[in-house]
């Protein structure tokens, strides 16, 4: 029963490593090769486009082929890419770069596919506690993937970062290995479309749009943080690498750790609870990213924010299994992870120009909005609920 979610841990670990590698080095690289400051976290936002644009074909490829060869398939274009990325640093092609991290960005489309895959396998009074094991896979990831990219900064004749995109390449063949050993799960056929819901009834559901809100919310804000911070510290406030990699590592293994007990207060306390935690977490950070620019701000204003999103993202996850039938999931994964992605990546995309014109206390203040619409739709769901329950 759990061969599916020890098998997709193992590979999510070395899987996983191409979004922090991106962000920790994409907007410095970016800074290095762009033709203009306002385009150095370019990189980073076509990582997250190319999420966005590869959800729906992802969830279509393994609905059609299985989710096996969409896994492997996935990550050995994305194990190409990381190489494609280390040959346009060694000639100066910033556009080239960017189409490098857009490939890389497609395979976390598929990444992500990786938590359904084990909600099909486990029995639901087991969800949550499984998706967190899956999770912890990113806490490995981390702290790996920054590593390895740190150690080979310099390892290659083709210049600076290079050698770290050839490491990146080499971590997703090691993921490429374990994903041999997945078998598909048996389940009910998405082809027979006889009873299957229109995704506009699906959608209007009050839980489905809280569930997409609570992950959208999560990745929106992540994003607009994440995105902007390793500029911002070493090219704007001059931190070391170092140390800019010592804050992106923190918040990237706090997005995975709480996965040690967030599981089980979903189990325990249900979705909705953890939402609401992770909404106030979420405010906290923000407070303490606006008050100053010192490496303790950056570093625990990151921290908190990875927490933040491990809650919200979770929650909504959990939510979201409970909106669809079997025959229905893979046309709900897919716009699900569609909606959610599209907004992370206009966030990216936003993150750098408002950093670069208008400095980082921007960044925070756009940020707020996110967390009043969802503690509206939070609040409307709680109180549908309570109407239906009386």
């Amino acid at each position: 029963m759990y061969r599916s979610l020890v098998v997709l841990t193992m590979a999510q670990a070395f899987a996983m490593t191409g979004p922090p590698v991106t962000v920790l080095l994409g907007g410095i690289v970016g800074t290095k090769l762009a033709p203009s400051a306002n385009l150095a976290t370019l990189p980073v936002a076509f990582m997250i486009v190319g999420t966005a644009l590869s959800t729906i074909p992802a969830a279509m490829l393994m609905s059609r082929f299985g989710r096996k060869l969409g896994f492997m398939t996935a990550i050995s274009v994305a194990a190409l890419a990381a190489l494609l990325a280390a040959f346009a640093i060694s000639v100066d092609q910033f556009w080239l770069f960017c189409a490098a991290t857009l490939l890389l960005g497609a395979n976390n489309a598929f990444v992500q596919q990786y938590r359904f895959a084990v909600a099909e396998s486990v029995p639901p009074n087991k969800l949550g506690k499984s998706l967190s094991i899956l999770m912890l896979a990113g806490v490995v990831a981390a702290w790996m993937g920054p590593e390895v990219a740190g150690q080979l900064q310099h390892a290659s004749s083709w210049g600076e970062f290079s050698g770290s995109f050839m490491g990146l390449s080499g971590m997703l063949c090691v993921g490429l290995v374990f994903l041999g050993f997945y078998s598909n799960t048996t389940s009910a056929s998405v082809n027979d479309r006889s009873g299957q819901r229109s995704l506009g009834d699906i959608s209007i559901q009050p839980v489905f749009i809280l569930a997409v809100g609570s992950a959208a919310v999560a990745y929106a804000i992540m994003s607009l943080l994440m995105t902007a911070t390793p500029v911002s510290m070493h090219s704007v406030d001059n931190f070391s690498f170092e140390d800019t990699a010592w804050v992106i590592q923190s918040h990237i293994m706090a997005m995975f750790l709480p996965s040690f007990f967030s599981g089980y207060l979903i189990d325990w306390l249900g979705a909705r609870k953890i939402i609401l935690a992770g909404i106030v977490i979420l405010f906290v950070c923000l407070g303490i990213a606006f008050m100053d620019h010192s490496l303790l701000h950056y570093w625990l204003a990151l921290v908190l924010l990875g927490v933040g999103w491990n809650f919200l993202y979770l929650g909504g996850t959990t939510l979201l299994t409970t909106t669809y039938e079997t025959e229905e999931r893979f046309k709900v994964q897919a716009l699900n992870d569609f909606l959610i992605f599209s907004i992370q990546a206009c966030a990216a995309l936003g993150s750098g120009y408002l950093l670069m014109e208008y400095g980082w206390n921007w960044v925070i203040t756009l940020s707020v909005p996110w967390l009043f619409i969802l503690t509206i739709l939070l609040w409307i769901g709680r109180n549908r609920a309570c109407d239906a329950a009386g």
